[in-house]
């Protein structure tokens, strides 16, 4: 296997690591942090719309989503514009010591784009465009 094919299973290796002992310190099972990643990334969805983006049934998405109200980490809201609806929302409380943690990686990681110029960067956008696409469309056809 070539050197850069390495690093990047070893760099795989390293993230799956890092948010699994996340998730555990955090008091959080691997699926409720990724849960409630999603909820703060992309905002508030349905119980449904989760669970479809986890690959899991409705009845785990639900277990996910009750789970996630009693951590304090959601809540759930009536959709503004069909009152008919509730949505799940990130509440920006995140549990114990994850806040430290992640602020262990994230800044690091930000300097050493901040060092890159803006074609580097481009190239990192365009890799992780990729990656997440090509990671995601993997699943869509099990």
């Amino acid at each position: 296997m070539s050197p850069p094919a390495d690093l990047y299973r070893r760099y795989l290796a390293a993230v799956v690591r890092f948010h699994l002992v996340a998730a555990e310190r955090s008091g959080l099972g691997p699926t409720d942090y990724q849960a409630a990643s999603l909820l703060e990334l992309d905002g508030p969805t349905t119980t449904g719309a989760l669970g479809a983006r986890l690959g899991l049934t409705p009845g785990s998405a639900t277990r996910v989503t009750d789970r996630l109200v009693a951590a304090g980490v959601a809540r759930r809201v009536v959709d503004p514009r069909d009152r008919r609806r509730v949505l799940v929302e990130h509440t920006g409380v995140l549990p114990g010591g994850l806040e430290d943690l992640l602020a262990r990686v994230r800044e690091p990681i930000g300097d050493g784009l901040a060092e890159l110029d803006p074609r580097q960067r481009a190239g990192v956008e365009r890799y992780l465009a990729v990656a997440e696409r090509s990671f995601r469309e993997a699943l869509e056809d099990r």
